[in-house]
């Protein structure tokens, strides 16, 4: 019965130490949010809700599928970063840079996006309701 178990604890083991597919690295969201700065880190899928992220620096970052609701990135640098089915709802964007990214399948659900530059976006399948927008290229048919 012991030999059984712990043959069972040496094939489970590795399982709870390791991070799900395609999840955010906890030190890449610790250094994201002690820092600000986290240029092509893994957020897919981080729980960034309502967090302050002002000045952050999230070039080529992957945040697919990242929970981003009622989050503040004023001033944030998402040049190049993927961003696809990403949800956004209530997040307050102002003069932020989302030049190259992937905009696929994006909640933009009631953000404000003021001043967003989105220069050689990758833009499909937004959901824009609600939206307020001022200064910033991006519709449902995009640039």
């Amino acid at each position: 019965m012991k030999r059984a178990l712990l043959v069972a604890c040496a094939f489970l083991a590795p399982l709870l130490w390791a991070r799900p597919a395609n999840g955010a690295d906890p030190n890449h969201v610790q250094q994201l949010l002690s820092t600000h700065q986290c240029p092509g880190c893994d957020l897919a899928g981080a729980d960034l809700r309502q967090r302050h992220l002002i000045g952050a620096d999230l070039r080529n970052a992957n945040l697919a599928g990242a929970q981003l609701q009622e989050a503040n990135l004023e001033g944030a640098d998402l040049t190049g970063a993927n961003l696809q089915q990403a949800n956004f709802t209530d997040a307050f964007l102002t003069n932020a840079s989302l030049n190259h990214t992937q905009l696929a399948a994006v909640n933009f659900t009631r953000a404000r996006l003021y001043n967003v530059e989105a220069r050689g976006a990758a833009i499909a399948n937004l959901n824009l309701t609600d939206v307020k927008m001022w200064g910033t290229p991006i519709s449902v048919g995009g640039e």
